[in-house]
């Protein structure tokens, strides 16, 4: 689907007028993003914003990148501050060098801090940016503590990468992972990728500060429920987190039975990649998906 230039075509060209766009990507503005983050907020659950576009390859484009979180930053502070900010390193300029994309991270950091301690979790992308992430996390976090990281469990090293962010104490979004990656380096079974998630999951509640379980399977989140009750842990020392337009119906769910819930709300002029990656990267996301859509 994403390689095809007729799916392309006919969907660009409605754009996220179209209702199954729609559904997933809130729109190409900020101000888009905010309305959904306030439909949202009228249930009582919050949510990460996600500004679309990653990979850029020219300083003015991360530039253009950069301002852009800035000022969802300024806007987020004066309509929503219990909403995150997502930030994609290659956004800022990763795939020019590192030192660019720190540069424009420390500036956006630096913005949240100012503008209140705006929460900013940095999204892990494929495994070839993987290492030098979770270093930069790290290193962030120790100048400002509102910054998160993401672990994925579908790598075989993320483990190792788990126990690291937990003894810095920094907070960690779990996912499985939606992007294909060699078998030498992620289990290519759901099966080891489901027991890696719960594994990880049961360490982080236990261990981890704050964590997002970001999963929409039903079967690993009544695990998950069933574990904090028998451990006596606070509802409150963690989260679930979803996609926009993903079993609504189980986030309102979960938010009467009092735990905490936060969607993941995407917006942008860069649309087309993400809506494709739900169903492109990883079969079994595909099948998620069709099962999920109309619940």
């Amino acid at each position: 689907m994403a390689d095809n230039s007729g799916v392309r075509t006919f969907f660009e060209k409605q754009g996220p007028s179209n209702p199954l766009v729609r559904r997933f990507i809130a729109g190409t503005s900020l101000r888009d993003g905010l309305l959904v983050v306030k439909e949202y907020s009228d249930h009582n659950i919050s949510c990460s914003l996600d500004i679309l576009g990653e990979n850029v390859l020219l300083p003015e484009e991360a530039e253009k990148s950069t301002l852009g979180y800035l000022e969802a930053i300024r806007q987020i502070s004066i309509f929503s501050p219990r909403t995150y900010l997502s930030v994609k390193l290659t956004a800022l300029g990763m795939d020019i060098s590192d030192q660019l994309a720190r540069q424009n991270l420390r500036r956006l950091t630096d913005e949240a801090r100012l503008r209140g301690g705006i929460f900013v979790r940095i999204d892990m992308e494929g495994s070839a940016y993987t290492a030098r992430t979770h270093q930069i996390v790290a290193e962030e976090h120790r100048a400002y503590a509102n910054v998160g990281g993401v672990v994925q469990s579908c790598l075989r090293r993320s483990d190792r990468d788990l126990e690291s962010l937990i003894a810095e104490n920094v907070s960690v979004r779990l996912v499985k992972g939606a992007y294909e990656e060699s078998p030498d380096i992620a289990y290519p079974k759901k099966a080891d990728i489901d027991v890696a998630f719960r594994r990880q999951m049961y360490q982080l509640l236990e261990k981890g500060f704050h964590p997002a379980l970001a999963t929409h399977d039903e079967a690993i989140i009544n695990i998950a429920k069933k574990f904090v009750k028998q451990h006596n842990i606070d509802p409150e020392n963690f989260e679930f987190e979803m996609l926009h337009g993903i079993r609504n119906d189980l986030q309102t769910a979960l938010v009467k039975e009092g735990f905490a819930v936060r969607v993941y709300v995407p917006y942008g002029v860069a649309w087309y990649p993400y809506f494709s990656r739900r169903l492109a990267e990883r079969p079994a996301n595909v099948g998620s998906l069709l099962k999920n859509l109309f619940k």
